[in-house]
């Protein structure tokens, strides 16, 4: 909002979602849309969080793997933190790509054709990509340097 953005929290189901540091519960925040009614052609870009509850929710629902796959269709500017880049497996949006995420998820990034490496953020065309929370200002900056050059 800083910089200018008006962020939309999409969501598989209404009402209202609790953030997660880690395994620990966070802050409520309020859906804004759902997925269902949620047009990515509305969007300039995507922003995916981490979390392995979130990634392993989102990346095995076909309708949200369609939604992050439009934003690629559209090379429109993508950024994930930690444990989305599944999601990102999921979409078939990695082969070819240098990225980084949580160290647990190198072997399946590799697998998938991407060039994982060991960084805070990573910068490849329209994805970017971070690891951690720890990662969250360089990560911060640097989604905030892609998205505004859209």
């Amino acid at each position: 909002m800083e910089a200018g953005a008006e962020p939309t929290l999409v969501s598989l189901a209404a009402g209202s979602i609790t953030t997660y540091d880690h395994i620990e519960p966070g802050d409520t925040r309020t859906v804004d849309v759902t997925l269902a009614d949620a047009d990515p052609d509305r969007f300039a870009a995507l922003v995916l969080p981490g979390g392995v509850i979130n990634g392993d929710f989102v990346r095995a629902d076909a309708d949200a793997v369609a939604f992050v796959s439009a934003f690629f269709d559209a090379d429109k500017p993508v950024a994930a933190i930690c444990h989305a880049a599944w999601v990102l497996i999921e979409a078939g949006v990695v082969q070819g790509r240098r990225m980084t995420s949580w160290p647990s998820l190198q072997t399946d990034l590799r697998n998938a054709g991407a060039d994982w490496v060991d960084d805070e953020v990573v910068v490849d065309g329209n994805l970017t990509t971070s690891r951690n929370p720890d990662d969250l200002p360089a990560f911060t900056k640097a989604m905030v340097e892609q998205f505004a050059g859209e």
